[in-house]
Parts: C-alpha cells; structure tokens; sequence
C-alpha cells in the first residue's frame, strides 16, 4: 500500500492520474498540492492549496513512496515566458528537490517529446531543463515520460492543435509510425502508474510510442 504525491492534479493528465489512484487499491493515500482546489472528496485523498512561491510551508509535507509530477501551462494561460517557466520548470524543481531531501524514493515526471535543453525552442529548452535537473537528484529512481501530441479533451485546445490532432491522426495510420498518434490524458495517467511498479532503478525515458506500450502492461 503505497502514498503517492502528486503535482499537477487539477491539469488534462494530473486530474485524470489523480482519478486511477483513488480507485487503485494499491494506494492507500493520494497526497495532492494545488494551487486552487479540486473539488475532489474522497477519504483517500489528502488535499493541500499551497502557495508554491513559499517553499517553507509545504516542503513538510514531502513524504511518500512516489511522487508524481503532472505540473504545466501554456504560454497563453501563463502570460509570458518567465511566468511559464515558472510553473513548468521553477516549481516542478523544487518540489522534486524537496521529496528527494524527504527520501521520496521513486519520481515520476510527465515532460515533452521533443525536450532539450540545447533546443532553440523556448518549450522545449525548458522541459530538456528540468530532466536534465531532477536526473541529478538523489532519487532511487526516475522516470520521465514524453508524450507526444496530447488529444482532445482538454479545457483549453486551440484551433491549431485541432488541425494538429487531426493531422497526427492520419499519418499515425501510416505503418510503422502508430506511435505519433495523439494520445488521451488517461492513457499518459495510466503509464505513470505502471512505471511506478516496473521494479527497476536508475533514470528511464518513455518517449511517444514508449508511452502507449507503457500504458498497456499489466
């Protein structure tokens, strides 16, 4: 029976994650910190609206057996740059780096296909960044999964990525590249799951079609 962490719980993955935790009997307690409240009642969830900009008054509460990090905006939401960094990269640090200072042994991070921190591109530079970052941490183990273009269903999909989904959807139909179909909230939730029970140490990266054979293993 383990205690999960999670960060990132009220977004398109962290709140359909939150959701397969409760229901798994292999989760006795389901710790969350969010910014605003879930709405969520449920006698195995721990609920905490914290400040992520005071560090002191949360770092406490890092104690479990996994923590799972789902934290991230667009730069619309976010308002700018700095403000996206912020979120996807400042507080995503320092959560991890005060679970590891709590012996927190296993992390799970949802990142980006695509992350470099050598990438001229702004988003991806920023989540190359942060796997660069938490691999340096003293976890026992590390798993980073980089989805690919994430489906409908979100509360925020602009027209583009509309014609983006679609324009995934056809070429995935092509052999050999199933992989690069967009995938749903839930199926990138269920990989970070089974990740957690795959019994292995050390940094491991699930990237794109890595991802959907992730979500599938029993």
């Amino acid at each position: 029976m383990k205690t999960a962490i999670v960060i990132g719980a009220t977004g398109y993955v962290g709140s359909r994650l939150v959701e397969l935790l409760l229901r798994d009997s292999r989760f006795e307690k389901v710790i969350v910190l969010v910014r605003r409240s879930s709405g969520i009642t449920n006698a195995k969830l721990e609920e905490h609206v914290v400040d992520f900009d005071q560090p002191d008054t949360w770092k406490k509460l890092m104690t479990g057996d996994v923590l799972y990090s789902a934290m991230g905006t667009t730069l619309k939401a976010a308002g700018g740059k700095d403000a996206q960094y912020k979120i996807d990269y400042t507080y995503q640090y320092q959560v991890a780096k005060a679970a590891a200072a709590h012996n927190v042994p296993v992390y799970v991070l949802v990142s980006a296909a695509g992350a470099d921190p050598a990438s001229k591109i702004f988003y991806s530079r920023m989540k190359g960044e942060l796997e660069r970052d938490v691999k340096k941490l003293p976890f026992d183990t590390i798993h980073i999964i980089r989805p690919g273009m994430l489906g409908s269903g979100r509360k925020e999909v602009r027209g583009g990525e509309q014609i983006g989904i679609g324009v995934m959807k056809v070429i995935s139909m092509i052999p050999g590249l199933g992989g690069l179909k967009p995938i749903d909230g839930k199926e990138v939730a269920q990989a970070m799951i089974n990740a957690t029970f795959r019994q292995l140490q050390g940094v491991h990266s699930y990237t794109m079609g890595g991802v959907f054979k992730l979500a599938k293993m029993v």
